[in-house]
């Protein structure tokens, strides 16, 4: 993160990233906050803090970090200090983007199977909290990480660039507060996610045999259930969201479970093994970012519709203002 690559590949890569990400993201927002996605309101708020978080990783991780390390080092972003909180802020923003995830995923936990907590969780309000607990707790957690980094240059008394300091390997406490990171980004996510998706799917399994019988014997079967509609919508967009996450954030699990059985922090330049990992796992991390919108377009209809519309009333502005410039001229 603090030592961006050199390369072709990443110099193409992280640009296509952040000209994709931004306004995949945007349209995201603004589709979902108009309400119109046949979502509910608790579902809608957390898919758009979702995208907002995302966004805000793109913008940090990407062109605030990334791209100005790639296209033009020595600029002001390399200054230790501002190095320092941008990592800082990077590190906060996925964070958020993270547990954010993981308490969408309890609210549809919540909603499928405990109908009676249901009631008081799953409201507008609750939401609201939970969103704003999560990314204030994802700053405080952060906060050790501006502290954590020192200058590799001094240069007329300006501190250039940022290196994790010694005692970050060697002083129980920083090495205790990386780990409790690495612990709380991704793994425990992954291993609430995955519980919480199997709960869920356990308790739809035996809902759906229970349903299927009472409908049989009241001689319903080929009538539409509309509840079971409703729950396997919020299923395959559940899913999807919870698979993708996985299955991006897998290479950066590994990569810490290596670190922590090898012991081996060395990297020996850009074409290192592990450095090569290393950057693997941010660039998978930072695509999820932007995948989000695409599982909308896939598994909702009504998602497609109103891009759709935006996509149509956006070349019908841009028709009538190329004609206006033209009968202007």
């Amino acid at each position: 993160m603090h030592a961006p690559p050199r390369g072709l590949v990443y110099a193409i890569y992280y640009a296509a990233l952040a000209a994709i990400a931004v306004p995949v993201n945007l349209v995201a927002i603004v589709i979902l906050s108009r309400g119109k996605c046949g979502l509910s309101r608790c579902i809608t708020q957390y898919l758009v803090s979702m995208a907002v978080t995302d966004l805000l990783v793109i913008i940090t991780a990407v062109m605030l970090n990334r791209l100005p390390g790639i296209y033009f080092p020595g600029s002001f972003m390399s200054i230790t200090p501002v190095c320092s909180l941008s990592i800082t802020v990077i590190n906060a923003s996925k964070d958020s983007s993270v547990w954010l995830t993981v308490t969408f995923t309890f609210d549809r936990f919540v909603a499928i199977c405990c109908q009676k907590l249901k009631t008081k969780y799953c409201t507008q309000k609750t939401v609201a909290w939970v969103i704003g607990t999560v990314c204030a707790l994802s700053c405080l957690k952060n906060i050790p990480w501006y502290f954590l980094h020192e200058p590799i240059y001094i240069i007329n008394n300006v501190p250039w660039y940022c290196t994790l300091k010694e005692t970050r390997y060697t002083s129980p406490i920083w090495v205790a507060f990386d780990c409790t990171d690495r612990i709380l980004t991704p793994c425990l996510p992954f291993f609430l996610i995955l519980l919480l998706n199997a709960l869920t799917v356990r308790h739809i399994v035996v809902g759906s045999s229970i349903r299927r019988r009472l409908r049989v014997n009241s001689n319903a079967e080929n009538q539409n259930d509309p509840e079971m509609e409703i729950r396997r919508k919020s299923i395959v967009l559940l899913f999807a969201i919870s698979g993708a996450f996985i299955l991006l954030w897998m290479t950066y699990a590994v990569q810490f479970l290596y670190e922590q059985f090898t012991n081996d922090y060395i990297i020996k330049g850009f074409n290192d093994p592990k450095f090569i990992l290393i950057e693997s796992a941010n660039m998978l991390q930072l695509l999820s970012c932007c995948t989000n919108t695409f599982i909308y377009a896939v598994t909702q209809s009504k998602f497609r519709e109103q891009l759709k519309n935006m996509v149509k009333h956006l070349v019908e502005n841009m028709s009538k203002l190329i004609k206006w410039k033209r009968n202007f001229q």
